[in-house]
């Protein structure tokens, strides 16, 4: 695929996510919220005060035609590729994996095996239940939700890339009984598994009891899901 591929293939998601929602203004804002871009970022690309951002979004505003729309989502492309387009590289990765980037958020291998530990550090991951493996080689971050609902069981197998020695990151998580009964249903067990947006008490009662049965590391992470992306980025 060439470079040009994903960003054309990610603009024509926005876009078309945008003008067919039934609240242009919120897609807007949770794509914007996802590149990680400050409304007055945006408005100073687009030479437009910060409160025509804020007025579409709030929908105080009527919802932008096809023209805004474009001019939007070439000003979150081009601020995410002078950043260095982390968030076009990773809806690369998900795309070649036959991932919709609603399911699967990032998939990456590492080019050498990483500690354990040094994943959790990056993104302020707490682990409550050890695990048999000390290093990882990759990760998946998966919308719990999505990917219950609507990945068949032979779908599972490629959350895991080129290896099951990675961490699985479930976002969109309550409680936690989803993705550790999903664990205990896999053909195989990754190496960890992150509960994205749970404290400890709020962690499902048998959560742990099953990542010990599986032997899997399971850590809780509370961080904002743009953080932790681009705290994954930057991993070797």
């Amino acid at each position: 695929m060439t470079e040009a591929g994903p960003r054309r293939h990610l603009a024509e998601k926005i876009a078309g996510e945008i003008v067919l929602s039934d609240d242009p203004g919120a897609t807007l804002r949770k794509w914007r919220t996802d590149f990680s871009i400050a409304q007055t970022d945006l408005a100073a690309e687009l030479d437009v005060s910060p409160s025509v951002i804020s007025d579409y979004e709030s929908g105080r505003r009527e919802s932008p035609g096809i023209a805004v729309v474009r001019r939007v989502v070439r000003g979150l492309l081009d601020i995410d590729e002078r950043r260095g387009g982390d968030r076009i590289r990773q809806y690369a990765r998900v795309l070649s994996a036959g991932f919709e980037s609603d399911i699967v958020q990032d998939l990456r291998e590492y080019p050498t095996t990483l500690p354990l530990g040094r994943f959790y550090e990056a993104v302020g991951a707490e682990e409550v239940v050890p695990g048999t493996a000390a290093k990882i080689a990759g990760h998946t971050v998966i919308d719990s939700i999505e990917v219950i609902t609507r990945l068949s069981s032979g779908e599972f197998d490629r959350l895991y890339g080129q290896s099951t020695n990675r961490a699985l990151v479930f976002t969109n998580v309550t409680r936690g009984e989803s993705p550790l009964v999903a664990l205990r249903v896999m053909a195989h067990t990754p190496s960890a598994l992150v509960l994205h947006g749970l404290k400890r008490g709020d962690l499902w009662e048998h959560a742990e009891a099953l990542a010990r049965v599986e032997g899997c590391s399971l850590a809780l992470c509370d961080r904002p899901l743009a953080d932790v992306l681009d705290a994954l980025e930057n991993l070797p």
